[in-house]
C-alpha cells in the first residue's frame, strides 16, 4: 500500500446494525458497533488491495485468494477506492459519539481526518496531492512490482510458488494499466519533468536489458523455492512470462515515456501543474496535518537552518574543526578517509554490519525509555541495484502482522561515500529503534486501537516520532564523539527540508537551486542531495512532515514536563504510542488529557 492507499468500505464483506436516529445505546454497545464498522471499513479496502492484503501479511485463509492478483491499476480502480471512502465516511456520519468511550471517539476521529484528507486527490483531479504523477523515478508498476514480489509476496509452499507465476503473470497488465492512465493524464499535463523521465527511462531499461531468465523477478522465484525446496520448473515457467508478456509490456511504455519526454512542461515543482497551488497546499496540510501555509512553513525551516546550524558550529569546533563554513566543514568531514566504508561489497557488509550493530546496542538501552517492547524482528537490506537510482536514500517496510516476514529497513548503498560513518547511528535510531520499527510495531501489537488504524498512519506523526527518536537516542546515550555533529546534521537536512520543499513548489526555485541550497546548507554529498530534491520535486509535501512533526512531538514532551513537574515519567509518555499514529493536533490534545489524568493521579 505504498501509493492509492484508500481505506474505506461499502459493505460488500459484511453488514452492522447502526443505531436509528435517535436511539440510545449503552456506551459499550456503542464502542462495539463502532469498531465492527471499522473492521467492516478495513475488510473492505483488503478487497480492493491484493497487494495491501500481502504486504500486511494476511494473504492466508479466508484472503489465500487474493495471492495470486495484483491492484486494479485503472481509473476504474482508484473510482472504485474513492467511492469506498466516501461510503465509509457516511457511515461513520451516522455514529452518535456521545454514546462513545473517549477511546471509540478518539478512534472515530483519526479515522474519520485519514478519511475526508484522502478525498482531496479526486477533488483536485490527481491519483495522489502528494505523488500526482503515474510514472516517475520512484513510482509506477514497472519500479514497485519487483521489490513487492521480492520481499512481500511469501513463498512457503507449491501453491505460494504458483500464486508468485500467477501475480507475475499479471504485471505486462499492470504495466499497461499504468501506461494507459499515464497517457491519459497527459493530456491534463501531469507529467514527471524531463529529468525524472530520464530517470524513469533508465531504470525501466536497465529492467530491459537483462535477459527474461536472469531478471531478478525469475531470480527470486528460483532461489526462494530451493531454499524451500519446493520441486518445479519454476525457472522455465517464470522466463516464458517475463519475455512474453512482463518485457513486451515494459517496451511499450518505454515507447510512450520517450515520448512524453519531448512534451513534458518545463519545471520542477507543483507550480507547473494545473491547480498546482491548490494541489500543493492539500499535499502540504495532508503531510504536516497543520494548517500552516507554505510560507509559514519557509520561514519555519530558516529559523530552524539558522539555530541548528550555531549548535553545529560549536560541536565542529569542539572537535578542532574551525576553517569554512558550517557546511563546508562537514563536507570535509564527510571525505575523510577514517569516515569512509570502501566502495566494493565487502564495504557495504561492513556498513550494513555496522548498522546491525547499532541496532542492538540501541535495543539495550530501550528499557530506560519505554515500558513496552515489542518483539519483532527487524532485517537491514541495501535497496535493489535496478531501482537505486531513483530510489530514495532510506525507508522503512512494517512487518507482517502474523510474524510471517520481519520488517525491513532498507538503505540506498548505490554511493558508499554517502554514508560517512558519523552519520550512520542518527539513521539507525531513525529507521529502527526507537524509530519507525519501534513505533510502528507498538501500534501493531496495540489491543487499545482496531486494525483500521493499525494499518493507517500520518507522515507527520511517524516521521516527527522518528526524528525525536534521534533526539532521545542522544539522551540515552547513543551517540559517542563527532556522532553527535551526526545527529545534528540529520536535523539540519530535515530543517532545510522544509526551505528546500516549499521553495520548489512555491517559489519556482529549479532542482538544481534546490541542491545547490542542500549541500551548502548540511554538507552532503551532491549525489546523495540530489536524489533526496528528486523525491521532493515528485513526492511533494512530505519532505515538511519530519520536522514540522518533530516540533508538535517536542512542544508536547516540554508541555507534560512543566505541567508534571517531577511525576513527569518518560516511559509514560511513551506509552501513548500504544494509542497508534493521529494527526498532531489530535496527538497534542491526547497528550493533554493523559498529561491531566497523571496529574490526579
Amino acid at each position: 500500500m505504498e501509493r492509492r492507499h484508500f481505506l474505506a468500505g461499502t459493505g460488500a464483506l459484511g453488514m452492522i446494525t447502526l443505531a436509528r436516529p435517535g436511539l440510545a445505546l449503552a456506551a459499550g454497545d456503542a464502542d462495539v458497533a463502532l469498531n465492527a464498522l471499522f473492521d467492516r471499513i478495513f475488510k473492505d479496502s483488503l478487497a480492493l488491495s491484493p497487494e495491501g492484503v500481502s504486504s500486511l501479511g494476511l494473504d492466508k485463509g479466508e484472503w489465500a485468494g487474493m495471492k495470486s492478483k495484483l491492484d486494479d491499476r485503472t481509473e476504474a480502480g482508484v473510482a472504485a477506492s474513492v467511492a469506498q471512502t466516501r461510503q465509509a465516511l457516511a457511515d461513520l456520519g451516522k455514529v452518535d459519539r456521545a454514546a462513545l468511550s473517549s477511546a471509540s471517539r478518539l478512534n472515530l476521529d483519526v479515522v474519520t481526518y485519514q478519511l475526508e484528507s484522502r478525498l482531496d486527490s479526486p477533488r483536485l483531479h490527481v491519483d495522489s496531492v502528494q505523488r500526482p504523477y503515474r510514472l516517475y523515478q520512484q513510482g509506477g508498476a514497472y519500479f514497485s512490482l519487483p521489490d513487492f514480489l521480492d520481499s512481500r509476496h511469501t513463498i512457503e509452499n507449491a501453491a505460494d510458488a504458483e500464486a508468485y507465476l500467477a501475480r507475475l503473470a499479471l504485471v505486462g497488465k499492470a504495466l499497461d494499466e499504468d501506461s494507459a492512465e499515464q497517457k491519459a493524464q497527459s493530456a491534463r499535463g501531469l507529467i514527471a519533468p524531463g529529468w525524472s523521465l530520464d530517470l524513469t527511462l533508465g531504470q525501466m531499461q536497465k529492467l530491459r536489458a537483462v535477459p527474461a531468465g536472469q531478471n531478478t523477478v525469475v531470480a527470486s522465484l528460483v532461489r526462494r523455492t530451493a531454499a524451500k525446496g519446493i520441486a518445479g520448473d519454476w525457472q522455465a515457467r517464470a522466463e516464458k512470462i517475463v519475455a512474453d508478456s512482463v518485457y513486451p509490456a515494459l517496451d511499450r511504455q518505454i515507447a510512450l515515456v520517450q515520448q512524453l519526454r519531448a512534451q513534458t512542461p518545463a519545471g520542477d515543482g507543483a507550480w507547473r501543474l494545473q491547480n498546482g497551488d491548490a494541489i500543493y497546499a492539500a499535499a502540504l496540510r495532508q503531510a504536516t496535518t497543520t494548517e500552516f501555509t507554505p510560507e509559514q512553513v519557509h520561514k519555519i525551516g530558516l529559523e530552524q537552518v539558522a539555530d541548528l546550524t550555531a549548535r553545529l558550529d560549536a560541536v565542529l569546533k569542539a572537535a578542532g574543526m574551525t576553517k569554512g563554513t558550517v557546511g563546508e566543514r562537514l563536507a570535509a568531514l564527510n571525505a575523510q578517509p577514517d569516515q569512509l566504508y570502501p566502495e566494493t561489497d565487502e564495504g557495504r557488509a561492513a556498513l550494513i554490519a555496522s548498522l546491525n550493530a547499532g541496532v542492538a546496542r540501541m535495543t539495550g538501552l530501550l528499557p530506560k525509555a519505554f515500558a513496552t517492547l515489542p518483539g519483532q524482528p527487524l532485517e537491514i537490506r541495501r535497496v535493489p541495484v535496478e531501482i537505486q537510482d531513483g530510489a530514495s536514500n532510506g525507508y522503512y517496510y512494517r512487518a507482517a502482522l502474523d510474524g510471517s516476514r520481519p520488517a525491513i529497513y532498507w538503505i540506498n548503498l548505490k554511493e558508499v561515500a554517502d554514508w560517512p560513518k558519523y552519520s550512520l547511528p542518527s539513521l539507525t535510531y531513525h529507521e529502527g529503534v526507537p524509530g519507525h520499527h519501534l513505533q510502528i510495531s507498538i501500534a501493531q501489537t496495540s489491543k487499545d486501537i482496531p486494525m483500521l488504524r493499525k494499518v493507517g498512519g500520518f507522515s507527520a506523526y511517524s516521521e516527527g516520532w522518528a526524528l525525536y527518536s534521534e533526539q532521545l537516542a542522544d539522551e540515552l546515550g547513543g551517540y559517542d564523539g563527532i556522532e553527535k555533529a551526526g545527529y545534528l546534521q540529520s536535523f539540519l537536512f530535515r530543517a532545510a527540508r522544509l526551505v528546500i520543499d516549499t521553495g520548489l513548489h512555491t517559489k519556482r526555485w529549479s532542482r538544481e537551486q534546490a541542491t545547490d541550497y542542500m549541500v551548502a546548507t548540511t554538507g552532503f554529498a551532491r549525489p546523495r542531495s540530489q536524489r533526496e530534491v528528486e523525491r521532493y520535486c515528485t513526492m511533494i509535501g512530505q519532505a515538511c512532515s519530519y520536522k514540522m512533526g518533530h516540533i508538535a512531538w517536542t512542544r508536547a514532551r516540554e508541555k507534560a514536563q512543566k505541567t508534571l513537574g517531577p511525576k513527569f515519567d518518560i516511559k509514560q509518555f511513551h506509552e501513548v504510542l500504544r494509542e497508534g499514529a493521529m494527526p498532531l493536533s489530535i496527538l497534542e490534545k491526547r497528550i493533554d488529557e493523559r498529561t491531566a489524568a497523571a496529574l490526579k493521579a
